[in-house]
């Protein structure tokens, strides 16, 4: 029996109308409390606003599909905006603030405290030597030639200690992670352990003594000097040489596509080897475009949305019971019998989309080289005018763009990259091409290959949070079979390591007098 049919008398559409009354009712009682949930469980995040789209809604995600006749079929609906906000938003936007200035607060924190250190051990050799002269100076004795050249020797060094340490330790942060980093900390522990150290000595055996040899004291300045080097020595092997040789290769996929890299990694914490992949993710991944995988929804959806169940006997309590059950096995057992021609119209919808988009690419094409043939004609007549009436680049690309800007839009509806370029950012791109003499090839290859992510605006990274998720801890090292996981909003990234295996390398020789053969040749040849 078809589940399209219609069935005929009295019971059906008494039973109908009784029955959609009393849903009604539950579907209100299950609306207003679903609603409920949702506004005590809704999470809200902040993220810097788009810039204006050039096409369509910039709003475009997963499960939503934009007519490719955007601007002949919109229907306007209006209703709340998009940006009201009620007491439970605000409230949750003002913790989300607070957790904000808490990591501003734990960074200046760090920052503050690696100052303080930093002040506390160049100072040191310094007070070391200045001292002696304001607490006894009648009783030192006089600095030779010796002594004096040990105050080149600390000078020099201070100096050298100061430029390393700017170099290695204050560089701009790359990221905050959720832990600290061990080895740093333990080099800051030690620092501090050691010039606490040269200050008891220094109190016990000079200060409480008044030490009279000077020279004795310089000595002691220049070994403390020497002992920080060292330990800068230390840090460089295990903040930056320890990592460079490659241990581990690790295998990055992202949750909604598949796309896949892989990357070799040295030893490292789970969190800077999370640092490390995601620095990688940037550069190396085409962009994230939820617009393209809602092709798969959409189409179960469909196939779905012509299957209707209909109650015949009434609400009663037998049908009641067994609604639910019996409205599933009919969905599953008519999505059975049209899963034999799914695939056709799989084949066919993928080929007629191709089939658009290379249409619309060589419209594109042809609009673009016929813009810029309008330029290289403008920049002849241009050649020709007084210098205060040639336009400026900006002005040419405003001027060309509406020429190419159907033919555009149409290109990026089509392929769901609308909301990935806004119409300032092609003028811009336009304008910069226009400046380095490029070609419209050169012009049209960032709309018609996909990019990586920094090849896009701002939004579409700047304000990305990323969370660690990991079953060890995250300042633990990479071990063989690791599994973690990188989360935003939209996707995850889910990384497993591998260990590279130990290659075990043989030798074997070859004589090269086995290579030499004699040719002879006979002298007598067949009749």
């Amino acid at each position: 029996m078809d589940t399209e049919s219609t069935y005929s008398g009295y019971s059906y559409y008494s039973g109908r109308s009784r029955g959609s009354h009393r849903h009604g009712e539950r579907s209100r009682d299950r609306h207003k409390t679903r609603s409920k949930d949702s506004r005590s469980e809704k999470s809200v995040t902040i993220n810097t606003p788009p810039a204006e789209p050039l096409l369509g809604d910039s709003a475009v995600r997963g499960e939503q599909v934009q007519d490719d006749n955007w601007g002949e079929t919109t229907t306007a609906v209006t209703g709340t905006s998009e940006h009201s906000l009620s007491q439970e938003d605000i409230v949750r936007i003002t913790k989300d603030l607070e957790d904000s200035v808490g990591l501003d607060c734990r960074r200046y924190f760090t920052l503050t405290l690696a100052v303080i250190l930093g002040l506390l051990v160049f100072l040191t050799p310094l007070a070391f030597l200045v001292l002696p002269h304001i607490l006894w100076p009648e009783r030192l004795q006089s600095c030779g030639t010796a002594c004096e050249g040990l105050f080149i020797s600390v000078a020099f060094k201070l100096l050298i200690l100061l430029l390393a340490v700017w170099a290695l330790f204050f560089r701009p942060p790359r990221a905050g992670l959720p832990r600290v980093f061990v080895f740093r900390a333990l080099l800051a522990v030690l620092v501090l352990l050691f010039v606490v150290s040269y200050w008891l000595f220094y109190g016990v055996r000079i200060l409480d003594s008044q030490d009279e040899n000077y020279q004795g004291i310089v000595q002691y300045a220049v070994s403390l000097v020497d002992a920080l080097l060292f330990i800068h020595y230390l840090a460089i092997v295990l903040l930056e040489l320890r990592q460079l040789q490659p241990c581990f290769s690790v295998c990055v996929m992202r949750s909604t596509d598949g796309e896949t890299r892989h990357y070799n990694l040295g030893q490292l914490s789970i969190q800077r080897a999370a640092l490390a992949i995601l620095e990688h993710y940037y550069c190396d991944f085409s962009v994230h475009n939820p617009a393209l995988l809602s092709a798969s929804k959409s189409r179960a959806a469909k196939h779905l949305a012509g299957l209707k169940v209909y109650n015949v006997d009434g609400p009663g309590n037998n049908a009641a019971a067994g609604l639910a059950h019996s409205q599933s096995r009919a969905m599953i057992a008519a999505a059975a019998r049209r899963r034999d021609s799914s695939h056709n119209e799989l084949y066919y919808e993928e080929a007629e989309h191709e089939r658009r988009v290379r249409k619309r690419r060589a419209r594109l094409v042809v609009a673009v080289e016929e813009a810029f043939t309008h330029i290289k004609r403008m920049q002849e007549e241009e050649q020709k005018k007084a210098p205060g009436d040639v336009m400026d680049p900006r002005e040419a690309a405003q001027a060309i763009f509406p020429s190419m800007a159907r033919a555009l839009q149409k290109y990026l509806r089509t392929t769901k990259q609308q909301h990935c370029h806004s119409m300032e950012s092609i003028q811009q791109h336009l304008a910069f091409c226009i400046t380095n003499n490029m070609t419209p090839k050169a012009f049209l290859e960032s709309y018609l290959t996909p990019g990586p992510t920094l090849q896009y605006s701002r939004d579409h990274w700047l304000a990305r949070q990323w969370t660690l998720i990991s079953e060890a801890s995250v300042t633990s090292g990479l071990k063989d079979g690791t599994v973690f996981l990188l989360k935003c909003v939209d996707f995850s990234l889910v990384v497993t390591s591998k260990k590279i295996p130990y290659i075990q390398m043989s030798e074997e020789y070859i004589d090269p007098k086995s290579h030499k053969f004699v040719l002879r040749l006979q002298s007598e040849t067949s009749v």
